[in-house]
């Protein structure tokens, strides 16, 4: 059971090291690094390496940002197999409109309980 755990912490440590080393090395923004993970766990989802990583390290590969990357993709081919072209654009939401929407929801109530900093 500890493994598990060890297991997890280290491989999601890995995708914070990539992306800490994207922003200190690279130099790139916030927004880059985002996409560039995003985009990388589609790419291994398409090649087919992401769920056997999620088999591997579970949390450690489900919670970070890759994993969004990988819903997305993995809705899209799945969809696509039963219904098409339609069936990659309704993939890609059926899978991850919840936690689309939960954002959405928790940005909104954060913009009424709290005030920026910065006025013009």
């Amino acid at each position: 059971m500890m493994a598990s755990f060890l297991i997890a912490f280290v491989v999601g440590g890995l995708f914070c090291v990539i992306g800490q080393l994207l922003f200190d090395v690279a130099k790139l923004s916030p927004g880059h690094t985002l996409c560039i993970l995003v985009v990388s766990g589609a790419v291994l989802d398409g090649f087919g390496l992401y769920e056997p990583l999620i088999d591997f390290a579970g949390a450690g590969a489900t919670i970070p940002i890759t994993s969004f990357g990988n819903s997305l993709t993995h809705g899209a081919l799945q969809e696509a197999e039963k219904h098409g072209l339609v069936g990659v654009i309704t993939g890609m939401f059926e899978v991850t409109s919840s936690g689309i929407s939960a954002a959405i929801l928790f940005g909104f109530i954060a913009s009424l309980l709290f005030r920026s900093k910065s006025r013009p």
